[in-house]
C-alpha cells in the first residue's frame, strides 16, 4: 500500500472481537492503529503487535475528561486520525421490568455517550483537515427488535440516529459517517462482554426462558466471521462514496429487510388514521 493510501485509525476496545479483528486487518494493510484498551497488560501487548504501527492507549471511554487528551497525544505523536472506529461496548440482556435504571443508564454510558464523547474530540481535527471518516459498530439491533434485549436496542437505536444526523451535519466537510450494523458475529458480545439481569417474574418465563437458553448455547457457534467484518470495513473506508449504513452478514440482512417490510404493511394499514390529523 502506497504512503498517500495509508491512515492513522483510532478504534476503541481493540482486546478483542470486531475491534481486534480491525486492529489486526489494518495492521497488515500497513496503517497506524492506536487502540484503547482497560489495563496495562493489554496495552503492551497491543504495542508489541507491530511496532511502530501499533499504539495501545489506556482509556475508559466513559471517562469523559480522559478522553480529549488521549486524542491530542495520539494526534501528536502517532498522526493524523483519519479513521475512528467506536467499537467498545457491551450487551445488557434483561426484561424490561426487571432491569433497574441504573442498568440501562450504564448501557447508555458506554454504547452512547462515550462514543459520542470520543467523537466530539476528534471532529476538530478532522474538520480542520476536511476529512475523516467516522465508523459507528451499532448492530442489526439499532433497526430491528427482540424481546429481552430492550435496554441493548434502546442504546443502538439511539446511536444509529445520532450517526445518521450527525453524517449530514458534517457531509460538507468530506466527513464520511457509517454505521456498521452486524448479525450475529462469533465475538464476546453474547459471551463475557454480555451483562445478563436477575430473573425475578414468573410470568416472563415462558417469552424470556428459551430465548436466553437459545442466546447462551448460540454463543461461539455464530455465522458471522469478525476476520471478513473486518475486511468488509476495510472496504468500506477505502470507498470515495461510502454508505450511511452498512449491514453485515445474512442475517442481518435477511432481519432488517423483515422489520422494514412489517414497517410499510403498517404504515400503510394505518395511512387513513395518519392522513387524517392536519388541519384542512
Amino acid at each position: 500500500m502506497s504512503d498517500s493510501k495509508t491512515r492513522t485509525f483510532f478504534i476503541t476496545g481493540v482486546s478483542s472481537g470486531f475491534g481486534r479483528a480491525l486492529a489486526e486487518a489494518a495492521l497488515a494493510e500497513g496503517h497506524k492503529v492506536a487502540g484503547t484498551l482497560r489495563n496495562e497488560q493489554a496495552r503492551a501487548e497491543f504495542d508489541a503487535l507491530k511496532p511502530g504501527f501499533s499504539f495501545g492507549k489506556l482509556l475508559d471511554v466513559t471517562d469523559n475528561l480522559a478522553i480529549a487528551p488521549v486524542i491530542a497525544e495520539v494526534e501528536a505523536d502517532v498522526g493524523p486520525i483519519g479513521v475512528l472506529v467506536n467499537n467498545a461496548g457491551y450487551g445488557h440482556e434483561g426484561l424490561l421490568e426487571e432491569s433497574s435504571i441504573d442498568e440501562l443508564r450504564r448501557q447508555f454510558e458506554v454504547n452512547v455517550f462515550g462514543p459520542v464523547a470520543v467523537i466530539q474530540a476528534v471532529l476538530p481535527y478532522m474538520r480542520k483537515r476536511r476529512s475523516g471518516h467516522i465508523l459507528n459498530i451499532t448492530s442489526m439491533g439499532g433497526i430491528m427488535t427482540m424481546p429481552g434485549i430492550s435496554f441493548y436496542h434502546g442504546s443502538k437505536f439511539a446511536l444509529e440516529g445520532i450517526s445518521e444526523s450527525l453524517g449530514k451535519e458534517i457531509k460538507s466537510f468530506g466527513i464520511h459517517v457509517t454505521a456498521v450494523e452486524p448479525g450475529g458475529f462469533r465475538t464476546d458480545w453474547a459471551g463475557r462482554s454480555m451483562v445478563r439481569a436477575e430473573r425475578s417474574i414468573e410470568d416472563y418465563d415462558e417469552i424470556f426462558e428459551p430465548l436466553r437458553a437459545r442466546r447462551l448455547g448460540y454463543n461461539g457457534k455464530q455465522a458471522g466471521d469478525p476476520k471478513k467484518a473486518a475486511a468488509a470495513m476495510l472496504k468500506l473506508i477505502a470507498s470515495d462514496n461510502p454508505p450511511a449504513h452498512l449491514l453485515l452478514g445474512r442475517d442481518a440482512i435477511n432481519l432488517v429487510r423483515e422489520k422494514l417490510g412489517l414497517l410499510k404493511s403498517e404504515f400503510d394499514a394505518w395511512e387513513p388514521v395518519s392522513n387524517s390529523t392536519d388541519f384542512e
